[in-house]
């Protein structure tokens, strides 16, 4: 949802070119999110075993931390800049920007019994069709979809936290 919140924000600011910004922050956030997952999936792996009895604890503490860093900066006001030219190097800043969390959140990946490749692919092409959409939907409804998309995605990180800690 960060992703699809940025991509919003960036389309309400650059309407000139949307296709190509749309493709653009699909396949720069795509990747970013259905990677950095992973990173934190296989860095769990190693930890768990020295942690595996109370990292259900850690994996709730990070959704529960992230969720509600989300939510603080969709009610926040002023938290994004406005970006005059969109490069290559600021769609990648814009990509791991948003997707450090998501890092965070794949440790609790190792928690739960799935296949992480298949779920990274899964997070990965997800957040390249909202992102694609994104952009799209913020050029045609402006500014006021974003923070919106960022706390409903917030608030759906801290319930998987609550999800994980008790079931």
């Amino acid at each position: 949802m960060d992703a699809f919140a940025v991509s919003i924000g960036l389309g309400s600011k650059h309407v000139i070119n949307a296709r190509s910004l749309s493709l653009s922050a699909a396949i720069y956030f795509g990747v970013f999110q259905g990677i950095m997952p992973l990173i934190g999936y296989l860095g769990g792996q190693g930890l768990f075993g020295l942690i595996g009895s109370f990292a259900h604890w850690i994996a709730f503490i990070l959704l529960l931390f992230i969720g509600a860093k989300m939510v603080f900066e969709a009610v926040s006001e002023g938290i994004e800049e406005d970006i005059a030219n969109i490069t290559s190097r600021v769609m990648l800043v814009l990509a791991i920007a948003t997707s450090i969390d998501a890092m965070a959140a794949g440790f609790s990946l190792t928690l739960m019994d799935l296949n992480p490749f298949l779920a990274c692919l899964i997070i990965g092409i997800t957040t390249f069709v909202f992102s694609f959409l994104g952009v799209h939907i913020g050029a045609k409804t402006g500014t006021w979809l974003e923070s919106k998309a960022e706390l409903i995605g917030g608030i759906v990180l801290i319930l998987i936290g609550f999800k994980i800690l008790l079931f």
